[in-house]
């Protein structure tokens, strides 16, 4: 989640956050427009070709929290029509024009709201996810497993998958973690942005060096379920953990490569090297601040400041806070990022990790700002169409595509069955 709209601008002020961008992954300008490709362009003709053979899995979109956060829909499934044009990133038809194949939506939930508990708003959570995908049966089909996701894509339908984002939704319970499986989540994000009384964040204060030995449990117990493990939002310390502890594969399911931009959310090289050596999968998200240097040290050396600044002159004033910011970023222009900037991100994953350890994760609905040609779900191949233009095999664009994580996703699964023998 590179959390979305004004509220959790407005959230994070409340919560007394270093900024109003501390909780939000994508923070920066929203760019213009890309021009569309020429109807000729041998190299998108490719891409589609490709993409109409292989499944393209999305490893994060954000789309039942941007239903929930809607000004008119409110969570109701029912009106945020996607068989319409929405005002957000994904609908139907831009879903197929981007060629999806596969798509694992993020129940996500704010792991600084802990109301009567996380599982309530978890549990709506998945209850929205489950509403959209039962209402399109047509067009989406839910997905449990690596063999259903070939099946659905064989049918012309998206196989829908939920990832859960944040262990702070099990509240400390392993039975609660597999009552999440039952329902149908196949993979948790081991934290969000909040350090847990068993893990480390990113983006929070280290509290534990990684795992504790109750996180080491939460891992096992995923792996003995067949649910994967996602990386993204923990601390290089808990990746490490995490990868000493898990027998299947690990994803991250929306991180870029800390060497081209250092942020605490990118995967530092060494942990890249071990992804390897455990099988996994890095899925590139289209982040501004994560994939463009410049827009992170713009992030880092003036936003930051400033926010602080106004949250420190404002108070709890968040009504006061919002119009000021707005006021602030009409007179700082930020720089943007480019797709050639997300191929670069892919190409750096492959070059250390390896061609069969990279995927996508655009986390669309989940970012305000978006990259300069993918401002939303219609726009993947022209992404394909770039790396082949840089000289990707059709092989290769295939296992970006998706057979990388399907390898992963059957590889988890063979390990479960091998360890529910047990």
């Amino acid at each position: 989640m590179a959390n979305s709209p004004v509220i959790r601008t407005t959230l994070s002020l409340v919560l007394g956050a270093i900024s109003v961008l501390s909780i939000i992954d994508a923070r920066l300008p929203l760019a213009a427009q890309t021009s569309p490709a020429p109807a000729d362009d041998p190299y998108l003709a490719r891409a589609r070709r490709i993409l109409k053979q292989t499944p393209l899995i999305d490893g994060h979109n954000d789309l039942p929290w941007r239903i929930r956060e809607d000004s008119i829909a409110r969570g109701n499934v029912d009106s945020y029509d996607l068989r319409k044009h929405t005002p957000g990133q994904t609908d139907l038809e831009r879903l197929k024009k981007g060629m999806i194949g596969a798509q694992f939506w993020s129940v996500y939930i704010p792991g600084e709201w802990r109301d009567s508990g996380y599982a309530r708003i978890q549990l709506e959570q998945i209850d929205i996810a489950r509403e959209v995908i039962a209402k399109y049966p047509d067009r989406l089909a839910l997905a449990l497993s690596a063999a259903d996701i070939r099946r659905d894509f064989k049918q012309g339908k998206i196989g829908s998958l939920l990832g859960l984002e944040g262990g702070h939704a099990i509240e400390n319970s392993l039975g609660a973690l597999r009552a999440y499986y039952d329902l149908g989540v196949r993979y948790m994000t081991l934290t969000h942005n909040v350090t847990l009384d068993w893990a480390d964040a990113a983006l929070d204060s280290a509290k534990h060096n990684g795992l504790t030995p109750f996180g080491d449990s939460v891992v096992r117990e995923m792996n003995r379920l067949g649910m994967l493990v996602d990386l993204s939002h923990v601390s290089a310390a808990t990746m490490s953990d995490a990868l000493n502890v898990s027998q299947a594969p690990v994803i991250f399911s929306h991180s870029a490569a800390r060497a081209i931009v250092d942020v605490p959310r990118n995967v530092p090289d060494s942990i890249l090297r071990r992804v390897t050596v455990n099988g996994g999968i890095v899925m590139v998200p289209f982040v501004v601040g994560f994939v463009s240097p410049a827009a992170s040290a713009y992030d880092q050396s003036t936003a930051r400041p400033a926010m602080k600044e106004l949250r420190d002159k404002y108070g709890s004033d968040t009504a006061a806070i919002t119009r000021a910011v707005k006021e602030w970023r009409s007179t700082h222009p930020e720089p943007g990022a480019t797709l050639s900037q997300v191929a670069d991100q892919i190409e750096y994953v492959r070059k250390v990790a390896g061609v069969d350890h990279v995927g996508i994760g655009g986390d669309f609905d989940g970012i305000t700002e978006v990259v300069h040609g993918l401002e939303d779900v219609s726009t993947y191949p022209a992404l394909f169409a770039e790396l082949a233009r840089r000289g990707w095999s059709d092989d290769d664009l295939r296992k970006l595509a998706g057979e990388n994580l399907l390898r992963v996703f059957a590889q988890a699964e063979a390990v479960a069955k091998r360890l529910q023998k047990k």
